[in-house]
């Protein structure tokens, strides 16, 4: 097994943050570039791919009482120089700088929508508790590809206005390539939610507080997560993909009466076919 950079540059991830199954969903399929499955076709311009493909994500919330969430989902996907589409999320490409022949800086505008929340039906323990929306984050982003790991810094805020907060995350990924088909690829993501977030979706407000679940004001704080992905490519078309990840919860979700869990597991399976 050896570190392939230039290969590695192909399955670039992005740091994103692990929350919500559609979160679970944008973390495991915006970091899976559709040019990795194969070399540009004739006919179509220079890095302009597209496929469609099936995918089943399975989330574990921190929420206290709430099951685990599993779902099979189609998938989309778009990527060409200037703008990147898959699933949920999408990419705005930005000019890039290339250092040297192993580095390069690339920049985008980014947005995607995350479905992080509630409903008090979704537990027991909910009861009583106004709704918590997922909603769209908008934001930017900057990469750098290097002979080590590529890094990854991006920064979103609620463009829907639900819970009116920030995040900004830093990643790293490292590749490794496994003959002509399969790819491994570890990496780790630090994730700032500012108060605002931490309180929309793990406070409780004064008129929600019950006996055992006491009125709590969320604060700022960083959720580490640990992630895998596997990747085997059967031909120029066809390839499958798995995502495995646990996040490290901080201490203002920890303590949140709503929550008896540390930390939150999420997996994504999926197959991509790539049209010619």
């Amino acid at each position: 097994m050896h570190a392939s950079p230039t290969f590695a540059s192909r399955f670039q991830a992005g740091a994103v943050p692990s929350a919500g199954l559609a979160a679970a969903i944008a973390a495991a399929a915006l970091v899976f570039p559709i040019q990795a499955l194969a070399q540009g076709t004739p006919g179509e311009p220079e890095g302009s791919s597209w496929g469609l493909g099936l995918g089943v994500a399975s989330k574990q919330q921190a929420y206290r009482g709430m099951d685990r969430d599993t779902k099979a989902l189609p998938l989309l996907q778009f990527e060409n120089q200037y703008l990147k589409i898959m699933g949920p999320g999408a990419e705005l490409k930005l000019p890039g700088l290339r250092i040297s022949d192993t580095q390069r800086l690339s920049f985008g505008l980014i947005g995607k929508y995350d479905g992080s929340g509630y409903e008090a039906k979704d537990s027991p323990f909910l009861a009583g508790m106004a709704e918590r929306e997922g909603g769209f984050w908008l934001g930017g982003q900057v990469k750098w590809e290097n002979d080590l790991a590529n890094l990854s810094a991006r920064w979103t805020a609620d463009a829907s206005g639900h819970s009116k907060g920030q995040q900004f995350s830093l990643g790293a990924e490292r590749s490794f390539r496994l003959g002509q088909q399969f790819m491994l690829s570890p990496r780790l993501v630090a994730t700032w939610q500012d108060r605002k977030t931490v309180d929309y979706y793990h406070g409780v407000r004064a008129g929600e507080a019950r006996a055992g679940r006491a009125a709590y004001q969320g604060e700022s704080g960083v959720n580490t997560e640990l992630a895998l992905r596997g990747m085997y490519l059967f031909d120029r078309q066809h390839s499958l993909f798995v995502d495995v990840g646990v996040t490290r919860l901080h201490a203002g979700i920890k303590n949140s009466p709503l929550v008896d869990r540390s930390s939150e597991s999420n997996v994504f399976l999926g197959y991509m076919y790539r049209f010619r």
